[in-house]
């Protein structure tokens, strides 16, 4: 840390919306120079701090000190002002706009009202390279990658002189290569005196870039610790307030045998299914009670996989039997009438519906498959949304508050509920424990295991190569929108086999099913 005293203090934070108290008497303390992770299981409070911080809520209670004076934001424009800047998850800039214009939007140079295009590009270009990203400033920001997307609104922040870097869930949808870049910059400014808030559930990054650790468990304050003090252990048993080894517990399951789920017709066949300029053509063969983990870099073609199996996207060549007869998925209305269901890796745009409720969101699919003149009984509603609220432990338990208001992971067991109620034969999870805490996670890959025992098939895709690991009974391993290999997930099969898998690419390995 650069500075002795703190850029910003927040005391005694209080907020709490009907029936939930968010934050309770939460304290938190940012110094220049330094990378601060504020950790916790989905529900304890980070978004509510972070948006406490940046003005989106009021509070109910308590002080925000920003550079010794004490302040009251009354929208994230006013923070930004102030020198406090955020970078989301799903990164909040306009993708319709050009990389120069998004840099500067609202800010742009200016002579005699006109905007100085010249000027605007040359500063962007500056700016950029100060996070050793060459692009071209004038190409549309939604032409470029989510981690590109993210470096821009940092630079953006960075022409602010931001004093506070909020970065909320940044790597939750990057790659290695994209993670070790975003850290060197946050690395360099850090050493520039900026203070960095980050929002993590990726354990090994804390330890990576953190130099300090904030836990919130239920709303409160657990404590403030230095990195090098608490070991990765300790940090999970202080979010999930028990002696929980989860990760111990979590290593220590034993792999599934690849061959116990092969005997019999398969659920699923697909021979040479493929969509132009989305997917090349490619087989693959799903049997019932078995997991199929999808692994891959980010943009390798696992989604457009997953939605061609839905209907979501519409193959252009390849046929499809499902227990042995041929099908036809062309729309997600027929994948669930052959007991196919979806969770999608983008629950705010394609799974959650946030002004619905609870309830509303988790009959969704069922009452999509019984047609809407078929209303369900209330009575059925109730039972249902009870039995999955209870057996997925939704926090909070209440069914007919907004989805909105619920945290990530929460949200994700309201997807996973809306699907587990239709009983479908075979259940496609895309990133289902993507940007969630370790309690969550864990609860989740322990369903799938369940699912699994209980007969139902599996499509398991995730960037977590240890978590396909430890989860699938084979591996289909994509690299540029090809299945380039597939694996039987027996003792020989590791990390670095899958990583050797997509960097030969066209060898493919394994390959038919």
């Amino acid at each position: 840390m650069t500075g002795s005293h703190p850029v910003l203090t927040m005391t005694g934070i209080s907020k709490s919306f009907p029936g939930v108290r968010a934050l309770d008497n939460v304290a938190f303390r940012l110094f220049p120079g330094e990378v601060h992770a504020l950790m916790g299981e989905n529900g304890a409070g980070k978004s509510t701090l972070i948006k406490v911080l940046t003005g989106v809520y009021g509070t109910d209670d308590g002080t925000v000190t920003l550079g010794g004076e004490q302040v009251s934001f009354t929208g994230p424009m006013q923070a930004t002002a102030a020198g406090v800047s955020t970078v989301y998850q799903e990164v909040n800039l306009c993708t319709n706009l050009s990389v120069a214009e998004n840099i500067f939007i609202g800010r742009e140079p200016r002579r005699l009202g006109a905007v100085r295009w010249g000027e605007m590009r040359r500063r962007a270009r500056g700016l950029l390279a100060r996070l050793d990203l060459d692009i071209d400033v004038n190409a549309q920001l939604g032409s470029y990658s989510l981690a590109v997307q993210q470096m821009v609104a940092i630079a953006r922040a960075i022409d602010i002189e931001a004093r506070v870097l909020v970065l909320d869930e940044p790597t939750s949808s990057l790659d290695a290569g994209e993670v070790a870049q975003l850290f060197r910059v946050m690395r360099q400014l850090r050493d520039d005196g900026i203070a960095i808030l980050f929002v993590t559930h990726f354990l090994d990054q804390v330890y990576e870039i953190a130099d300090r650790i904030t836990v919130l468990r239920n709303g409160q304050l657990v404590g403030e610790y230095a990195t090098s003090e608490l070991p990765q252990l300790g940090l999970v048993e202080k979010m999930i307030g028990k002696e929980l080894r989860v990760l111990e517990r979590l290593d220590e399951q034993p792999r599934h045998d690849p061959a116990d789920r092969a005997d019999g017709p398969p659920l699923l066949d697909v021979r040479e299914l493929g969509r132009r300029s989305a997917v090349a053509p490619f087989s693959l063969t799903i049997h019932q009670g078995e997991v199929v983990g999808l692994a891959g870099l980010l943009g390798s073609g696992r989604t457009e996989v997953a939605r061609l199996l839905f209907g979501a996207d519409r193959a252009d060549h390849g046929s499809v039997r499902v227990q042995g007869s041929p099908t036809s998925l062309r729309t997600p209305v027929a994948a669930i009438a052959h007991g196919i269901g979806f969770c999608s890796e983008n629950r705010r745009a394609e799974g959650i519906i946030a002004e619905l409720s609870v309830r509303e969101n988790i009959i969704l699919a069922l009452q999509a498959a019984r047609g809407w003149l078929r209303p369900v009984p209330r009575r059925r509603q109730d039972e249902l949304v009870d039995r999955y609220v209870r057996a997925l432990s939704i926090r909070p338990a209440d069914p007919d508050i907004p989805v909105g208001n619920l945290s990530g992971g929460n949200q994700q067991k309201v997807l996973l509920a809306r699907w587990l109620i239709t009983e479908p034969r075979l259940l496609i999870l895309d990133e289902p424990t993507r940007g969630i805490d370790i309690g969550a996670k864990t609860e989740i890959q322990r369903l799938v295991a369940q699912l699994s025992d209980g007969g139902m098939a599996v499509l398991f895709v995730s960037a977590e190569l240890e978590e396909v690991l430890r989860l699938s009974h084979k591996i289909a391993v994509m690299r540029d929108r090809e299945m380039v290999a597939q694996l039987g997930n027996d003792q020989s099969v590791d990390a670095d086999r899958i990583m050797q898998s997509i960097a030969a690419g066209a060898g493919h390995e394994g390959m038919p099913s």
